[in-house]
């Protein structure tokens, strides 16, 4: 007597993006290798006043080994906050960008529509959102996320209809 033979069906869960969505994972790059050279730059911006520093004790000590280490200790110093501006910047755009494009592909997914108002709750969500963790006390972080809410809606809305080819 033979088995019965059982045929086995894969089911996919890949479901296709909405056309007018954007990748999160590419636009999260993006996001944080512009935060990466915003951070670093500006950190390289401000380190020009400690520089002046730096060159105001060379002209005071005549010992060669005496400048030379000074020279080198501020770069050193330069070049560490630099990095860190650098990556702390990464980090905070690329969250910022993250949370915006995935929470704007969730509503267009949820929703079943992909128009101007996923972009201004995204925005408006994500600015609250980090409106909230922001350092303060709570009265403070309550006008954050206040002010982050409105102001995210209020960017969102104008750049969500001029960026947006699909509507």
């Amino acid at each position: 007597m033979e088995a019965p033979e059982k045929s086995k069906e894969t089911v996919s869960n890949y479901t296709p993006r909405m056309a007018g969505t954007v990748n999160w994972g590419t636009a999260t790059v993006v996001g944080v290798f512009a935060g990466l050279l915003y951070g670093g730059s500006r950190e390289a911006s401000a380190s020009v006043s400690k520089d002046a520093e730096v060159m105001l004790k060379l002209g005071s000590t005549a010992d060669k080994r005496e400048q030379h280490r000074l020279v080198r200790d501020a770069m050193e110093k330069r070049f560490v906050r630099v990095a860190r501006g650098s990556i702390i910047g990464g980090v905070r755009l690329g969250m910022f960008t993250a949370a915006f494009y995935s929470l704007q592909n969730l509503l267009a997914e949820k929703r079943g529509v992909h128009d101007v108002f996923n972009v201004v709750a995204a925005g408006s969500a994500t600015a609250s959102t980090f409106g909230l963790i922001m350092p303060g006390s709570l009265q403070w972080r309550a006008r954050n996320v206040a002010l982050g809410s409105v102001l995210g809606a209020a960017i969102c809305f104008p750049l969500g209809n001029i960026f947006d080819p699909y509507m």
